[in-house]
């Protein structure tokens, strides 16, 4: 394998596409439900969903993890493109470990999180699949070190396999690389520190409904008046974490970046995702 070559622990394959595509639309209807629901509904707040937004993810998480196994050589009827295997799940646990140890040091301090800068650069070595799942479970598992389980857990998951898939997505090293690639990864990182913000506030704002200010979430009033009154709340109140977030992700892209880019690499090429075995007789 040439040094130059880029190699994915986890390749989109039919089955892959079709499972992030299915987790995604959950996620998407979890956090855009109650922009829909009637005023009568009573259901105003995310409390009563995330139990079952929980227990319909990890079994969808499963199957990503499934799907990318039955797409690899062997694995399945589709066969013919790297998917999941023992030294993929292997780096899949030490990531989503280092990711999970990383979020604590910066948790609670106007919105500073160095796991984002984490994520956004394993998503783009390790590809969307990968990437996905290991943004969800660095999440879990990060809630789980920190004591931080509630109902906005399972929208964290979402959120964050959101930003760590969308690294997977971005156009291919062999189209960038040096410091125009870091400059893509930083402004990345920066807008999908701003996208997690936003998407969470969707989370968290349905519980201020009925408060009667200018920024409260009012059930059953049309998608277009709360939707603005969305855009104000998240002006007023999540802006001032998102944005030290987006600066940090920056900064450490660009200055450690290639660092950790190279590292990734070189324990990818090492682990030959890509290697098909062969038997031989003699």
């Amino acid at each position: 394998m040439s040094a130059g070559r880029q190699v994915r622990a986890v390749r989109l394959g039919p089955l892959s596409v079709a499972a992030l595509a299915l987790v995604s639309l959950v996620g998407v209807v979890a956090f855009g439900w109650p922009l829909l629901a009637d005023s009568a509904s009573g259901l105003v707040a995310h409390s009563r969903d995330a139990p079952w937004l929980f227990a319909v993810v990890l079994p969808l998480l499963v199957a990503v993890v499934m799907a990318t196994i039955a797409d690899a050589p062997g694995g399945g009827p589709t066969g013919g493109s790297p998917g999941l295997d023992a030294k993929a799940i292997a780096m899949l646990g030490v990531l989503a470990a280092a990711g999970a140890a990383l979020r604590p040091l910066g948790a609670g301090t106007a919105g500073l999180e160095p796991m984002f800068f984490l994520m956004v650069l394993s998503g783009r070595v390790l590809g969307p699949g990968f990437g996905f799942v290991l943004g969800s479970l660095t999440m879990f598992a990060s809630a789980l070190l920190t004591g931080g389980v509630g109902p906005w857990m399972p929208f964290q998951m979402l959120a964050m396999g959101w930003v760590a898939m969308g690294a997977g997505l971005l156009p291919g090293p062999h189209r960038l690389r040096g410091r125009g690639e870091l400059w893509m990864l930083a402004v990345y990182g920066a807008a999908a520190s701003v996208f997690y913000g936003t998407v969470m506030n969707l989370q968290g704002w349905p519980y201020i409904g009925g408060l009667g200010t200018g920024v409260s979430f009012v059930p059953g009033d049309p998608v277009h008046e709360n939707l603005v009154r969305f855009v104000a709340y998240c002006l007023a109140t999540s802006l001032g974490w998102d944005l030290p977030r987006a600066a940090l992700t920056v900064v450490l892209t660009l200055t450690l970046g290639a660092t950790v880019l190279k590292a990734l690499r070189r324990a990818t090429r090492r682990a030959a995702f890509d290697a098909t075995a062969v038997w031989r007789t003699d």
